[in-house]
């Protein structure tokens, strides 16, 4: 074993296997067993493997100016670019950009800019966060403790409280109904139960609530018809900020440009990441908007400078690899591509598992999707320990497909947006044959209930 530490990794269980090399859709191990990659990398891969158009634009980049940091005054041709590109395209009034290299530090960086500004306009008090149970926001110390899976705080000792984190319901139907509840009074209970937080913490101590439009890692929650709705007009009436995390949605996974724009959100921050170069090169963005940033000048003017930044922030060829993604998205209508391959994608979804005994749940939009694995189809009972997920990944494996399980027994589908609807064909029916034998392996060892 080699001594590395494996990042979201069970440590007794490292090096199962060895990528080697990859080309469109696929890649394949040092076995020379070809993979169709379900899961884009980690929600990311947009364009696949061996796209020879972004490759030259890094490298050329890369020969020209192979590095330069943007501090004291410092910038760059590909930055200034990227920023004015990303402008257009959000839906943020006279956006301002900063630039890092992953989803986790641009979070941070918003947690950081939060409070900055609060300070600037007088309002100090006005830090608190709140994010929902069953929220992914990265892993560094911030986005962490924004972060509500369990396997990410264990042991850790986030420092939740000091950091002034609230948490509140988890917008998801299929586990969170209570009763013969339906979808609309689900709504209406976790918005009030949301409210009632507000006003026992006091709304002026509450400054942004963060929220995945569609979740990723706590198991693609796609959040009830009028969800947003509500929970926007909530926080709009207290003066709480609407932030979206935008790592994994952004960009064209849910058949529109942002998440945002697929569930009806109009965020004041969003954050970006993964998508935005095709993971091709690390970066990220914190999006805020100008009136934000106007009141952050004169702050670092007394001070001498505005004291947050990475080596890496805005790198000259990560900047060029997300410029040349984002042309290739509008030259070749990606957006279009994945609305249209992903209906298909959804509805091939559930006419084949909608009926299956393992799965309670079929849910996604765009070309992110997830089946919800259960030992009692009727009662949605959950598969103990998350066996079910695990045992569903190592057969899809078997089968030459990587996806992964989230939140247990969630078995998520995140393509790269250029498969086609034939290869969408072909991995599905992979998936059903391993869906299809993990049944049969847990009813086998008792593990399912009716």
């Amino acid at each position: 074993m080699a001594p590395v530490i494996y990042p979201t990794t069970n440590l007794t269980a490292t090096e199962q296997m060895c990528i080697d090399h990859a080309q469109g859709i696929y890649v394949y191990d040092t076995d020379g067993k070809e993979y169709i990659e379900g899961l884009a990398g980690l929600w990311c891969t947009s364009l696949g493997y061996g796209n020879t158009e972004l490759i030259e634009a890094i490298t050329e980049q890369l020969t020209k100016l192979s590095f330069s940091h943007t501090f004291g005054g410092k910038t760059h041709a590909p930055i200034q670019e990227l920023a004015e590109k990303l402008k257009t395209m959000v839906p943020i009034e006279d956006a301002y950009f900063f630039f890092g290299n992953s989803g986790s530090d641009a979070n941070d960086t918003h947690y950081k800019m939060l409070r900055y500004y609060f300070n600037a306009i007088g309002k100090p008090e006005k830090r608190k966060i709140i994010t929902r149970e069953r929220g992914y926001h990265g892993v560094t110390v911030a986005a962490g403790s924004l972060t509500s899976l369990p396997a990410n705080l264990a042991h850790f000792d986030a420092p939740v409280e000091a950091l002034h984190i609230l948490r509140s319901d988890a917008p998801h139907y299929y586990t969170g109904r209570k009763g013969n509840e339906t979808e609309a009074q689900f709504v209406d209970r976790i918005i009030d139960n949301l409210e009632q937080q507000i006003l026992a913490e006091d709304p002026d101590t509450i400054a942004a609530m963060i929220m995945e439009p569609i979740t990723g890692a706590s198991g693609v929650i796609v959040p009830p018809e009028g969800y947003y709705e509500k929970l926007q007009a909530v926080l709009r009436k207290y003066g709480i900020l609407v932030w979206a995390d935008e790592v994994i949605t952004g960009f064209g996974r849910t058949g529109a440009d942002f998440g945002c724009t697929t569930m009806g959100i109009k965020p004041d921050l969003m954050t970006f990441a993964k998508q935005l170069s095709s993971a091709y090169f690390p970066i990220s963005a914190s999006v805020i908007p100008g009136w934000m940033y106007k009141e952050m000048v004169a702050p670092s003017n007394e001070v001498g400078v505005f004291g947050h930044g990475y080596t890496y922030s805005g790198h000259p060829a990560a900047c060029a690899a997300a410029l040349k993604t984002l042309e290739i998205y509008e030259r070749d209508n990606l957006f279009g591509h994945a609305a249209e391959v992903g209906d298909y994608m959804q509805a091939q979804l559930r006419e084949i598992f909608t009926d299956h005994p393992l799965v309670g749940e079929v849910r996604g939009k765009g070309l992110i999707a997830a089946l919800e694995l259960v030992s009692n189809k009727t009662t949605g009972a959950t598969v103990p320990g998350g066996k079910g997920g695990a045992l569903a990944v190592k057969a899809c494996q078997d089968e030459g497909l990587i996806l992964r399980a989230v939140a247990g027994n969630a078995l998520a589908f995140c393509p790269p947006l250029v498969i086609t609807k034939a290869e969408v064909d072909e991995m599905l029916k992979r998936a059903k044959s391993a869906v299809d034998s993990t049944y049969e392996a847990l009813k086998a060892e008792g593990l399912i209930d009716g």
